[in-house]
């Protein structure tokens, strides 16, 4: 069972438990505001997700990972690796993706769990690139990106919302490089 720890930080597999927190957090419109087309989801919705990123994990060796605040066991969200089936012109390739509740913006959670994410894709994993999709507008997660180490490779439209999205993209190279 994969788990990865940061200074503040545990990202591991998804519990029963965590249904609850994470429905919550997709409840809320403010987060959701640029995931897809900006809908909430419910506790049923939320579990179906959970599910199918467990999933992922079996079939890729790779998937989203809950993310627990070290001090105190509260569910922040999540991050981690999957395939982003949802845009094919980008395809074959793996997204490094985050999603945190409110409480817990601005405060370097999602960059040092991403960070996590994508050293786990590079070192463990062998992956050869990674990308990030955002919708354009969501400047949060493009300077998480960058910080990643991730530049701009194209923009287009997201064929699941109709939103304009950017592609953000980093090679195991550049962060070979970036890491030294």
């Amino acid at each position: 069972m994969v788990m990865l720890q940061t200074p503040r930080l545990v990202l591991r597999r998804w519990r029963d438990e965590d249904v609850a927190p994470m429905a919550a957090i997709n409840a809320d419109p403010e987060v959701m505001r640029w995931i897809r087309d900006g809908s909430v989801r419910d506790e049923q919705q939320t579990r179906g997700g959970i599910q199918a990123w467990e999933s992922e994990w079996e079939s890729q060796g790779f998937g989203l990972f809950a993310v627990e605040i070290r001090s105190t066991g509260e569910l922040a969200g999540f991050t981690g690796l999957s395939v982003p089936d949802f845009l094919p012109e980008v395809l074959p390739a793996v997204e490094v993706g985050w999603r945190l509740g409110r409480s817990h913006w601005g405060q370097g959670l999602a960059t040092e769990a991403a960070a996590a994410a994508v050293q786990f894709g590079f070192e463990k994993r062998g992956l050869d690139r990674l990308v990030s999709i955002a919708q354009v507008g969501n400047h949060a997660s493009e300077r998480i990106m960058t910080k990643l180490g991730m530049h701009p490779v194209r923009e287009t439209v997201n064929p699941t919302g109709g939103r304009r999205v950017r592609v953000f993209e980093l090679s195991s190279d550049e962060y070979v490089t970036n890491t030294r």
